[in-house]
């Protein structure tokens, strides 16, 4: 039976088009797509930003859920039926990175959804290795949240976060919100700074304090807020030259910067000040295969509030127009296709 899926075929254009599943070679499963997020990367291969990378036509996601349908020659530890989600990274394991047990920042590494087939499709055949376990009890649209989930997990490991720390997130997008839960989680007292209403009225409602930096003082609300010492903490996830200068002046003497965002271009930074107050400037790129199992924990455990994350759930054929409702910002937090396989959603 042909599968449908969402290709990449240039610049803002989306096509659905059809193919025949291949039985998955040895060391393979083929992977019946539940349901798939649309992240900021998806939006820059949808502009064509990445077609550096990305070789259309090519099928594009990566932060999804699923069933096992067929497994290939040589898998002995996944059976058809098995609830799923996919680590998107395929490492070569030989490269110096690899060998020092960094193999998710890979020198050579294949991203699926970026540089191979990604997950946007009613079936899909991925490594075996890059399988992690869902529990059946998962609803596999909150389990589409696991990728984004593991970021945040990842970013706040990075940051070595104490309780009782404060830290402020520059930026209350999808992963920003989720690393104020989860550095929340973590025993740190946050601050999350964003301009958009919305975003901010959801940070709001799950109990975040927030600040708005449009003709807001920020330099004063987080001398109120720290007692005038900084935050031990700035995560910098906005992508914005304003967001990274908000994030090294809030940051108290030896504090840690992080920074999520992916910036386009140079930015400047104050070297000075990472001088002055002997700070420390961490990147903070993917996840490995802790995080994504912390990260499936969390969801099902319920600390994560999926429900409230995901705002629009739209059909596959309805691709186009998800990604026009993402890109314009309205109201809208995670959208996810649903690619088929997905039984009975619970977060419509």
């Amino acid at each position: 039976m042909s599968a449908r899926r969402v290709t990449y075929a240039g610049a803002r254009r989306l096509t659905i088009d059809t193919a025949e599943p291949a039985p998955p070679p040895p060391g393979h499963v083929r992977v019946d797509v539940a349901y798939t997020g649309i992240c900021g990367t998806d939006l820059h291969i949808f502009h064509g930003d990445m077609d550096g990378r990305v070789d259309p036509p090519c099928v594009i996601g990566h932060e999804m859920s699923g069933r096992i349908a067929e497994v290939g020659p040589d898998v002995r530890d996944w059976r058809p039926g098995d609830h799923v989600t996919v680590m998107p990274l395929v490492s070569c394991g030989t490269c110096s990175a690899c060998r020092a047990g960094h193999a998710h920042i890979c020198h050579r590494l294949v991203f699926l959804g970026i540089d191979a087939a990604g997950s946007m499709q009613n079936t899909w055949t991925v490594p075996a290795a890059a399988l992690v376990r869902l529990p059946r009890d998962l609803a596999l649209d909150h389990a589409a949240l696991v990728e984004p989930t593991a970021v945040a997990v990842h970013d706040v490991r990075r940051a070595e976060l104490r309780p009782g720390e404060k830290a402020i997130v520059v930026g209350g997008g999808p992963i920003g919100l989720l690393i104020g839960i989860v550095a929340r989680r973590s025993g740190a007292d946050v601050l999350l700074v964003e301009p958009d209403p919305y975003r901010r009225s959801v940070a709001e409602g799950l109990g975040l304090s927030v600040a708005n930096p449009s003709g807001a003082d920020i330099a004063g609300i987080v001398e109120r807020w720290t007692g005038g010492a900084g935050a031990a903490v700035a995560f910098e996830v906005s992508g914005a030259a304003a967001g990274v200068t908000t994030a090294v002046d809030s940051l108290a003497t030896r504090g840690r910067m992080v920074q999520v965002a992916i910036h386009p271009v140079a930015r400047e930074v104050s070297l000075h000040r990472f001088f002055w107050r002997e700070l420390t400037l961490l990147g903070a790129r993917l996840y490995d295969r802790a995080d994504f199992e912390t990260a499936v924990g969390l969801i099902a455990e319920g600390e994560i509030p999926a429900r409230t994350l995901i705002s629009r759930i739209e059909p596959l054929d309805r691709a186009t127009q998800a990604f026009a409702a993402l890109e314009s910002g309205a109201g809208v937090m995670k959208i996810l296709v649903d690619c088929g396989a997905n039984g009975k959603a619970e977060a419509r």
